[in-house]
């Protein structure tokens, strides 16, 4: 759920451990870790 400019890491990561996110040119990968924790990679 959003609220403001806040989202909930349990939508984003429903269907998928990773999802990418396109800024201008560059590419990103979040990931969810066994851990549960997050990692962000260029």
């Amino acid at each position: 759920m959003m609220r403001g400019n806040r989202i909930d890491s349990r939508e984003l990561f429903a269907a998928e451990r990773e999802i990418f996110i396109a800024h201008g040119e560059e590419s990103y990968r979040l990931r969810l870790t066994s851990q549960n924790k997050l990692i962000l990679t260029k």
